[in-house]
């Protein structure tokens, strides 16, 4: 089973450093990159950059679209108004059956800011004892996960500040 996870990292160039690192760690078998989403938000920029990766594996995961528009919701629709806003609140409703309800859209606004970035990616197999020493000494933070409390409470274990 695939698990999403959002990490939030303190700098506009945090996101697409993890990601490599983890391309690296998936060649080694440690942890398969199935899709990813890199938002990077660098300071005195009015919004975010975003970046779809499609597909790591050759197999088909999320689309172009869905990431569009989970980011539309996440970062534009809050500058478009209610008009737009209206109109995207049907789609909201279909990522809920996804666990990307109100709470983890509001998360995530309120945590990837200017001067940040985040890594948006969907991966399974993890070989945490194996992956956690890659990311020693790096500030980041997860933010939102569809993982178990229990999965969750082992990641924020190893990865934790």
């Amino acid at each position: 089973m695939a698990n999403l996870t959002v990490w939030k990292f303190e700098t506009p160039e945090g996101a697409q450093e993890a990601l490599n690192k983890l391309i690296e760690l998936s060649k080694q078998q440690l942890i398969q990159v199935q899709d990813a989403a890199v938002v990077s938000w660098p300071a005195g920029k009015k919004s975010p950059k975003t970046h779809n990766y499609g597909s790591m594996t050759g197999q088909g995961a999320l689309s172009g679209a869905f990431w569009g528009m989970l980011f539309g919701l996440i970062f534009f629709v809050p500058f478009f108004g209610l008009a737009v806003g209206a109109a995207m609140g049907a789609m909201a409703g279909k990522f809920s059956d996804y666990g990307i309800n109100d709470d983890f859209i509001k998360q995530v606004r309120t945590q990837v800011t200017e001067g940040t970035s985040a890594l948006f990616l969907l991966s399974s197999g993890a070989v945490m004892d194996k992956i956690a020493p890659a990311f020693e000494g790096i500030k980041m933070e997860l933010v939102q996960s569809n993982m178990s409390a229990e999965q969750e409470a082992q990641l924020k274990e190893e990865f934790g500040a």
